[in-house]
């Protein structure tokens, strides 16, 4: 598959790469990450594989990262037009000032001010609310998203890292009111991140929002870079530290196991499995370097046989929180009198046997 082989993002009509370029490590401004000419230099090489969805964020960089977007394709408008601008609000990035963050009118509306300013340009094309905020109703929330459209500011918005109720409650405020409705869900999403099975990907496959996953490697962790036994030092944080368990190093040398079966590579693997699961629109890759940035596009040329996803399916498959487990013993009760494979379904046991015209 190709990166121009775009994609419709949830239930709209924009049309994306099937792998999303995340940006939050362009600038140096957090003590690490690409330096301007690197960044650049990464973009140029996703747009000219064919690639056109890039994720960025108001707090990344300081706010940097935008603006070495803005400062590249934002103030060139041939090069805007062809590419899908991602941004988020949220994040406040002016120490003690109580609005500076959040998800209120004020700090909505602000922020997508600042992020145009940033970016260059007259629009944004995806605005991603990017937590939720607990402190502000989601009416005003969504009714100053509809704003932003109405206003030509805003083409579409999305929610990232927000509970699944809180989701379905707002884009059903959004239908009822006829407001702009949510297009997208951005959620953390791996082999070794699979609790969102549970409830965020299926209200998103149900209300039509399409998922980008973001650390699709667990933070380099299925990168292929960390084996059992291995002295290589986990980066920055501890959030890859801690993924290193017997479970994760299980995972990481059955994808060692295909790759090696494929001629291809652990993280390739891991994003290719990604891809194929439902509901799962564009993952997020993030590049440091320019060889990152083509160890992650070459998993769109992976195709995993079935017997290749069922291994890696059965080892990380995740434990979901009830109701998941149970309705699906209801589902598969409830097929009573179909046949799987020739061969007659169980019952569906739910009240003891007995004369079902006693009363």
């Amino acid at each position: 598959m190709p990166l121009d082989h775009f994609v419709t993002l949830g239930r709209s009509g924009l049309r994306v790469s099937p792998f999303c370029l995340g940006t939050m490590t362009f600038g140096e401004d957090w003590g690490w990450g690409s330096s301007v000419e690197d960044s650049t230099a990464i973009l140029d090489a996703y747009l000219d594989r064919g690639g056109n969805f890039i994720d960025t964020a108001n707090v990344y960089t300081k706010g940097h990262s935008e603006k070495i977007i803005g400062d590249h394709l934002g103030r060139h408008s041939a090069k805007r037009d062809k590419a899908v601008i991602a941004t988020k609000f949220f994040g406040n990035l002016y120490r003690g000032e109580p609005n500076g963050g959040g998800a209120n009118r004020k700090s909505i509306i602000a922020a997508c001010e600042n992020s145009l300013r940033r970016l260059q340009t007259d629009y944004i094309d995806l605005y991603w609310m990017h937590a939720w905020d607990p402190l502000t109703p989601i009416e005003e929330t969504m009714r100053a998203l509809d704003d932003l459209v109405e206003s030509g500011k805003v083409r579409y918005i999305g929610f990232s890292d927000t509970p699944a109720w809180k989701c379905a409650e707002a884009q059903t405020i959004a239908r009822f009111r006829g407001w702009a409705p949510l297009v997208a869900l951005q959620i953390e999403y791996s082999l070794l991140e699979r609790t969102v099975e549970g409830d965020l990907v299926p209200m998103a496959r149900e209300l039509g929002l399409g998922i980008t996953p973001w650390s699709p490697l667990k933070g380099g962790a299925l990168s292929g870079k960390y084996r059992r036994g291995g002295n290589a030092e986990p980066g920055r944080g501890a959030r890859v530290a801690t993924a290193l368990t017997d479970r994760t190093y299980d995972i990481v040398e059955a994808l060692a196991e295909i790759a090696a079966e494929l001629g291809s590579t652990v993280s390739r693997v891991a994003l290719a499995w990604l891809l194929t699961r439902p509901g799962v629109a564009s993952p997020i890759v993030g590049a440091r370097t320019m060889a990152q940035l083509e160890d992650n596009l070459g998993a769109l040329e992976v195709a995993l046989s079935p017997d290749m996803i069922r291994k890696l399916n059965d080892l990380s498959e995740p434990t979901l929180n009830f109701p998941a487990r149970f309705l699906e013993y209801v589902v598969q009760a409830a097929q009573s009198g179909a046949t799987v494979n020739g061969v007659p379904s169980e019952p569906w046991p739910l009240a003891p046997e007995g004369d079902a015209d006693r009363y």
